[in-house]
């Protein structure tokens, strides 16, 4: 596969999951790809996603023109995204060669910044010649700690030359990853024939293991698959995944699990945020004082801190969650809902509106008890003149 081809904007054609179409059998797969007969090869590459929570929100339009202006030449501009790939705002996608980051250790660099703060650098690499070999370097690519700092340096670097376009930033960043081997599909053989030929170097390799699995954890891999031909399949897991596909069907699906892997990120960051935020306004809230209730404004305040979070975060999750409708093609859905539940995206979903309840439980508490502070007040303040009544009456 070319350059060109690799790291064209990813967009998923409707080739075979629009709504409308009916599954004939792939005469796609009668194409380029002839040339490889047997699955004693993986032809293909392997995709590391380095993705960084990098700010609040990042300015798109501004980020186009600050690269625009520093580079001789307009930025590409990303086809039109199929109707059934909805984004509310298309993030932006940037080849490394751009701004003079085309290569890293012999892997193509290629950055995508969505609109919610986030900016992912994908670093590809063709696979290595036999199964053999890839078993050797396989797990190297999971919990590199090289690879990890290279994709935090250039991620800085960008971040520094784009500042303009971003807002709020996050020092440090968060982040997260993900490793994607991609097979490309051969001309005759099924993704069943596949997994039965090589299912237990497959179950290594997403797992990141050198030593041989047993079949139960074998079998605990690949049950947890979905295709829509005989000739595809995403195996996806919490850590990596494996998509065996033509070049035409692997970017999309690629898109899908980085775009899965941008909301973990967000909602990890959603419910580290909440944590630091009810921690201190419960340190505030338990803070001993001499004054009485009613000259403290301790709870009017938290009242307004906790209000102003409850309606920020409100506002980001939803910003997060609306991002990508998948609307149309049930197979893209499906894909998407398999790599959310392996990644436990719902589950931080849960954590963030649990404590999101609890924000406003604290919420209504604190204003509560202001008022009844400012009761207080008012019934001292009428004793005090009443008081004051009665000593200008006796005199």
């Amino acid at each position: 596969m070319s350059g060109a081809q690799l790291f064209a904007p990813v967009w998923m054609s409707g080739r075979r999951r629009s709504q409308f179409y009916r599954p004939f059998p792939p005469s796609r797969h009668q194409n380029v790809f002839s040339i490889r007969l047997s699955f004693d090869v993986p032809l293909g590459h392997v995709t590391a996603f380095f993705l960084f929570d990098v700010s609040n929100a990042i300015d798109l339009q501004r980020l186009r023109s600050e690269i625009e202006a520093s580079v001789s030449t307009r930025l590409a501009t990303k086809p039109a995204t199929p109707t059934y790939l909805q984004y509310q705002q298309p993030p932006l996608t940037l080849d490394g060669a751009v701004i003079g980051a085309g290569e890293v250790n012999g892997c193509r660099v290629r950055f995508k910044a969505f609109d919610y703060g986030v900016i992912s650098v994908a670093l590809t690499h063709a696979l290595p010649d036999t199964w053999d070999q890839l078993m050797t370097v396989g797990p190297q690519w999971q919990d590199n700690p090289r690879l990890a700092e290279h994709a935090e340096r250039l991620c800085r670097d960008l971040v520094t030359r784009i500042s303009a376009a971003v807002s709020a930033r996050h020092e440090p960043a968060l982040s997260e990853d993900y490793v994607v081997f991609t097979i490309l599909a051969d001309t005759e053989g099924s993704a069943d024939q596949l997994i039965a030929a090589h299912g237990m170097e497959i179950a290594r390799l997403l797992r990141g293991e050198r030593e041989t699995l047993s079949l139960q954890e074998r079998d605990e891999v690949l049950r947890q698959r979905i295709s829509y031909y005989p000739t595809d399949a995403v195996i996806p897991t919490w850590s990596s995944a494996l998509v065996y596909d033509t070049e035409s069907g692997i970017p999309g699906v690629l898109e899908i699990l980085e775009f899965v892997n941008s909301q973990l990120l967000e909602f990890r960051y959603y419910d580290q945020l909440l944590d630091a935020e009810l921690a201190r306004t419960y340190a505030a809230l338990q803070v001993d004082t001499w004054r009485p209730t009613w000259l403290s404004r301790r709870y009017s305040r938290a009242a307004r801190h906790i209000h102003s979070l409850f309606i920020d975060v409100n506002e980001l999750t939803d910003r997060a969650e609306n991002a990508l409708k998948v609307a149309g093609d049930v197979y893209a859905a499906r894909v998407f809902g398999l790599a959310a539940a392996r990644i436990g995206l719902d589950q931080w979903k849960a954590n963030v509106r649990d404590k999101l309840k609890t924000v406003d439980d604290i919420y209504r508490f604190a204003v509560e008890q202001a008022a009844i502070a400012r009761g207080e007040f008012l019934e001292l303040t009428v004793v005090v003149l009443i008081l004051l009544e009665i000593v200008l009456l006796m005199h």
